[in-house]
């Protein structure tokens, strides 16, 4: 379904800031996963979303979804069929839209327009049903400016939109982090319920250890650049928080002995 081969990517090239993140990377995800991607700040989570969904260039390797090679495919093009949400809902949403007017939008992405206006009232009776199935009570806020919703609010209309179209890749980038923990496990569900009754291929990039565990079919760690863990089934099912806890000390302490042989040359 998806498939990254050799993937390559440095970031200040030259500098003495220069970092090789990624060196000759690979990772296939099947059709119909939904993977969990874990890892400590700066491990590479939210810059192998941005390769994949075409906002950051790889410097080399190839990108296929579907056996079609998207590696120099622009992100707008790709956007017809990934779907993305980001921490921040205003990523994802047009604050100074309507909830109709953003809906709209993302109703008719990839579609021509010609002559034909972007809202359409055939069309209003399908956002007003899609809405009510959040349960938040949107149905009749149709005329609302997004920017004006409460953030949980906002963030379920992001992920709405990012699936409206049924997408053939959706990435979560931290989606619920800046939530408060009720309104984060309300956001939690409804990505479940909509990944679940659409079967939509999912990477969800997360902190929270235990979301990581709890949800999808399949987890990833990643750590400076490389997979450390890859696990699904019932191998997964058989993952514990002190398991998880394990695999980051290694990594921790791996990077204390790198970095101590590294002074120590210099010395």
């Amino acid at each position: 379904m998806l498939r990254l081969q050799n993937i390559s990517k440095t970031f200040n090239i030259g500098t003495i800031n220069e970092n090789n993140l990624f060196n000759n990377f690979s990772l296939t995800i099947r059709e119909g996963d939904f993977v969990t991607i874990i890892g400590s700040n700066g491990a590479g989570k939210s810059s192998l979303l941005n390769i994949i969904s075409g906002a950051m260039p790889q410097d080399n390797g190839n990108i296929f979804i579907k056996d079609r090679d998207v590696s120099l495919m622009e992100e707008y093009k790709r956007n017809k069929f990934i779907g993305r949400v980001f921490q921040n809902p205003a990523l994802g949403t047009s604050p100074k839209m309507t909830l109709l007017e953003n809906l709209a939008m993302a109703y008719n992405k990839g579609k021509k327009f010609n002559l034909t206006p972007g809202i359409q009232k055939k069309d209003i009776p399908y956002f007003k049903e899609v809405l009510s199935e959040l349960s938040l009570g949107l149905e009749d806020r149709l005329d609302t400016k997004v920017g004006l919703l409460s953030g949980g609010q906002r963030q379920a209309v992001a992920i709405l939109m990012a699936t409206m179209t049924d997408p053939q890749i959706l990435l979560l980038d931290e989606h619920t982090a800046a939530l408060d923990p009720k309104t984060s496990d309300v956001i939690l569900t409804l990505t479940e319920k909509i990944i679940r009754e659409k079967g939509i291929t999912t990477l969800m990039v997360t902190h929270n250890l235990k979301q990581a565990i709890e949800m999808g079919n399949r987890l990833i760690m990643l750590h400076r650049g490389e997979i450390l863990l890859d696990c699904d089934g019932e191998e997964k099912a058989q993952l514990t928080m002190k398991k998880l806890l394990s695999y980051f000390e290694k990594a921790n302490k791996d990077d204390l002995v790198s970095d101590q042989m590294l002074f120590s040359n210099i010395g």
